[in-house]
């Protein structure tokens, strides 16, 4: 793994992180919006708010895979 890809690597970790920060911080906000329209959340959403966040999993696997990639690269790599 030449100095380049691990620059890249590292780099797309940090922009997953940012992305989940952002989207947690978005999550979380207690404004609402003014029209009724929404149905209402179920409990399980409510209690679990993250695991049942579709853009949370998607973060959460691509930082999954990207350490994996940076291991697997490290492990691979004459250094």
């Amino acid at each position: 793994m030449g100095s380049f890809d691990f620059i890249l690597a590292i780099l797309a970790l940090i922009i997953v992180a940012g992305a989940m920060v952002y989207t947690y911080k978005l999550g979380r906000q207690e404004s609402t919006q003014a029209t009724t329209q929404d149905s209402s959340i179920s409990e399980k959403v409510q209690d679990h708010y993250v695991m049942k966040n579709p853009v949370f999993v998607a973060l959460l696997i691509a930082t999954v895979l990207i350490l994996l990639y940076i291991v697997y690269a490290a492990l691979n790599s004459n250094w």
